[in-house]
């Protein structure tokens, strides 16, 4: 029997027994109904006034009998008021308080807007990359789930300004828009930018006519699961040892390695130096899969170990996540990615 039920319960007994009770001293004392109900009320809630007529043995047992079944109904139902009170409303709201003077404090953290199968699975790799996140959901049941496992979140439309603003977009560093209509993503989309025109947005893409008109939104890019999905499936039924090798140096056993970009920034002790003088591997563990020089869209493959880090210089590596972090720190790159 759940607590509802049990509530229900406790409450038709409560008015039993103050049924039982009325008409049992208007008759044992012989009183109007108005001193039986009085006689009642003051019996259960044993607060000791003065009975209103003389009591006869009779009316003493039947108080007893009263006092005695009452006291277990009667305390179960102020401690199920009390716990369903604090452990409901109050509860629910001291934790959503907690979590909104948190995302207050963000700085340079990603937004998340909508929590479906997609988004769950952005909100897993923030988690294991450690870093900052907000999660903007309007189902308040997702909200509560999120909110159990101990997610910031925000419940609200993520296409309207307000909800934006708490969830802090103006020092965000990425906002991710994975609704479940492109038209939704949109206007989030196109909202987030008005908000703040250097943030960097990916857009879930539905339909496959929509990538461009994200884009004119103002997305960096956008991603379309069916159309990853089916390249995915086609791969591995056409390469399938090329996937399998993938899959591999991305999860070495029980080992998860990552593909990371980092940014050479000012006062780095490694700029203006050769990828041989810096030793990357030695140093960090990290491999450098490839180099894009600043103001290039290009990536240069394979970098010689001649190439010359410099200035806003963007490396790709593959390692762990803190082997990332020591190459982060001999970079300067803190995640603001100011490197003027």
């Amino acid at each position: 029997m759940n607590n509802q039920k049990k509530f229900t319960l406790f409450i038709t007994l409560l008015i039993s027994i103050m049924f039982i009770g009325t008409f049992g001293y208007r008759l044992l004392l012989d009183v109007p109904l108005i001193d039986a109900f009085y006689m009642t009320v003051i019996t259960i809630s044993t607060v000791g006034y003065t009975e209103v007529a003389q009591m006869s043995p009779e009316a003493k047992l039947f108080s007893v009998f009263i006092i005695f079944i009452s006291l277990g109904t009667v305390g179960y139902l102020f401690s199920s008021i009390v716990s369903s009170f604090m452990e409901g409303d109050i509860k629910e709201a001291f934790r959503r308080r907690f979590m909104e003077k948190k995302i207050e404090n963000f700085r340079n953290h990603y937004i998340l807007c909508g929590a479906g199968e997609t988004g769950w699975n952005a909100i897993k790799r923030f988690q294991k990359s450690n870093v900052d996140f907000v999660v903007i959901e309007n189902d308040e049941a997702i909200v509560k789930e999120l909110l159990d496992e101990g997610i910031p979140t925000i419940f609200g439309d993520a296409s309207h300004e307000e909800t934006l603003d708490k969830a802090r977009i103006k020092t965000a560093r990425g906002l991710i828009a994975s609704l479940s209509k492109d038209s939704d993503n949109v206007f989030t989309v196109l909202t987030a930018r008005e908000l703040n025109p250097d943030l960097y947005i990916v857009s879930r893409a539905i339909d496959k006519n929509s990538h461009l008109k994200l884009k004119r939104a103002g997305a960096n890019n956008t991603i379309s699961p069916n159309e990853i999905g089916g390249s995915r499936m086609a791969a591995l039924m056409l390469r399938p040892s090329v996937i399998s090798f993938l899959d591999i140096i991305t999860h070495a056993g029980d080992v998860v390695l990552d593909l990371e970009d980092v940014v050479i920034c000012k006062n780095s002790p490694i700029m203006d130096k050769s990828l041989k003088d810096v030793k990357i591997p030695e140093k960090t563990g990290l491999i450098v899969l490839a180099i894009r020089k600043t103001g290039s869209e290009k990536l240069q493959f394979n970098p010689h170990s001649d190439e010359v880090l410099q200035l806003g210089d963007t490396m790709i590596v593959l390692g762990k996540q803190d082997q990332v972090n020591e190459l982060r720190k001999l970079a300067c790159d803190d995640g603001n990615r100011n490197v003027y």
